[in-house]
């Protein structure tokens, strides 16, 4: 069962992102963050190619299924299938801003709607032994946040949901594209931080804007006698996942040295090869480690290695090998300068 410490930092689903390759790559770099999957529509679930959009690598734990829906008797049947996958959670995603989520009325939508949020909540709940967990906007269009997170986190209290990640914008449905939604609205900490003051039984995460593991330690720290349970990182996680090699030493206190770029791509090499074994295409795993050399001397290279080589056939490990060559060589060429 995921604790509170396991929950300390974990990495947001990300549609087209946070598949199992890069979920997989992510682990090679953090033992302990919550990982999440990209959002599942609860109908993609019942009626498509499970070991598709569920399959994941035993590596991967701890990591939670998100669900997109509003049917409870569709999202119960969702859930009872990602726990029998072996998910450690099932998350119900009540923040997903695109035109596709509000069509089919699930996502952001749903803060208009806590009880049906609720009822959400209360069938996954009773179909899974695991942690049934919501992540949430704090409201929509002209709602007032003060009213409609407080409004959905209590529907959800009431029914055993215990574990709320909120990011902590409103989504306007109106007005704003999926891409706008994530950096316009403006960012409300504070109206997150109230939330656990004032419901310090339950588990509150934050999310949105946090860009370093430093604002991640700021947000975890007491604010007048009162911390957040928990991190979730987005972008910053993929863009620059080497960040997450520091994680279980910062976060955690997890003795031993942070985990390097260069570590964690060997840590993943096995993954890759038995991937290739089973006719996975390179770019598919290494379009998710161009952000790993950020910063350092040769990242350039790095990239341009990932992405035009690993494109072509019966491209191997090799362009691995070759892409963090062009950033040794780089480091060493300035420490000579």
């Amino acid at each position: 069962m995921l604790t509170n410490q396991d929950r300390r930092l974990s990495v947001a689903p990300m549609m087209d992102w946070t598949d199992r390759h890069c979920r997989a790559f992510h682990r090679a770099l953090t033992a302990r963050a919550l990982l999440y999957t990209e959002m599942v529509t609860a109908p993609a679930v019942l009626h498509g190619d499970r070991e598709r959009l569920l399959g994941f690598d035993a590596a991967e734990h701890p990591v939670a299924l998100q669900l997109g829906g509003s049917d409870p008797a569709q999202l119960a049947e969702a859930a009872r299938i990602g726990a029998a996958f072996g998910y450690d959670e099932i998350n119900l995603n009540v923040g997903c801003p695109s035109d596709r989520v509000q069509s089919g009325r699930f996502g952001a939508c749903l803060m208009r709607e806590p009880e049906l949020v609720a009822d959400c909540m209360a069938a996954i709940r009773e179909a899974v032994d695991v942690p049934a967990t919501v992540k949430c906007r704090i409201g929509v269009d002209d709602q007032d946040p003060a009213v409609s997170l407080f409004a959905t986190v209590d529907a959800c209290a009431a029914v055993g949901i215990e574990v709320f990640i909120v990011h902590a914008r409103k989504a306007w449905l109106k007005g704003l594209s999926p891409k706008e939604n994530r950096d316009v609205p403006p960012l409300d900490y504070a109206l997150v931080r109230r939330l656990k003051r004032e419901r310090p039984h339950l588990s509150v995460s934050i999310n949105g804007g946090i860009a370093s593991l430093d604002e991640a330690e700021a947000h975890l720290d007491a604010v007048d006698g009162v911390a957040l349970d928990g991190v979730m990182l987005g972008r910053a996680a993929y863009h620059e996942p080497a960040l997450l090699g520091q994680a279980d030493r910062r976060l955690y206190g997890a003795p031993g040295p942070d985990v390097d770029a260069f570590a964690a791509l060997e840590r993943y090499r096995s993954y890759m090869a038995a991937r290739l074994e089973e006719g996975v295409a390179l770019p598919a795993m290494t379009r998710h480690m161009l952000g790993l050399m950020h910063g350092r001397p040769g990242a350039r290279a790095f990239r341009r290695i990932l992405t035009v080589e690993a494109i072509r056939p019966g491209a191997g490990l090799e362009v691995i090998d070759r892409a963090a060559d062009a950033v040794r060589e780089a480091e060493a060429r300035r420490e000579a300068a």
